[in-house]
């Protein structure tokens, strides 16, 4: 009941836009289920950084960088955009840690987390200092790519990393807390997460 007002409540508060594509109630419903799922241990969890969520049917060109897109957080324009078809695709395989809707709406909470100072947002910046010794550290840095459990983009810079291991997190939480459970740890604090969830 709880999980399902926070998905009608996120409907009623982001304006949905199709790009050649018509939006449906499935493509609402899926997209807002993702976000409440990443964002359910927080009391805030509607944020002001985005308005509207820009929907292609597939892969679209950026003209911010000249390259094709599956998704992005534009905090310019107050947007989510997705590719449909790659959005559906982190769905339909549930245990390859590539997820584009999670992936997008964790730079979108990480942006907030920098910016805000309600206790959700405090309690998350602090576990993700915690969790950026991972990235930043050396030793623990290697030791991650020797494990070889998280994909090499995680490393492309902060963002990235954070995006991906939340990825990791949702979508094969036992391997993680088996892999890395320290981490594992830090991200269940810094986004309240419960196992019962899992359950």
């Amino acid at each position: 009941m709880y999980f399902e007002h926070r998905v009608k409540e996120f409907i009623s508060n982001y304006q949905f836009i199709g790009n050649e594509i018509v939006i449906t109630e499935q493509m609402q419903m899926l997209i807002a289920g993702t976000y409440v799922m990443l964002t359910f241990g927080m009391r805030n969890y509607l944020v002001s950084l985005f308005a509207k969520i820009i929907i292609y049917p597939s892969s679209y060109y950026s003209t911010v960088n000249q390259a094709y897109h599956k998704g992005e957080f534009n905090p310019r324009m107050k947007a989510i955009v997705f590719s449909w078809e790659d959005f559906l695709l982190g769905h339909a395989t549930s245990n390859d840690n590539i997820n584009l809707g999670l992936h997008e709406f964790s730079h979108v909470l990480h942006f907030h987390c920098l910016k805000s100072n309600d206790p959700s947002a405090i309690i998350f910046f602090d576990e993700f200092n915690e969790v950026m010794k991972y990235y930043n550290d050396p030793i623990l840095n290697n030791e991650l790519i020797q494990k070889g459990y998280f994909r090499l983009y995680a490393y492309e810079n902060q963002f990235e990393f954070l995006s991906v291991i939340l990825e990791h997190f949702f979508e094969t939480p036992h391997v993680f807390k088996m892999a890395h459970p320290e981490l594992y740890k830090h991200i269940a604090v810094m986004i309240n997460f419960k196992e019962k969830y899992l359950n």
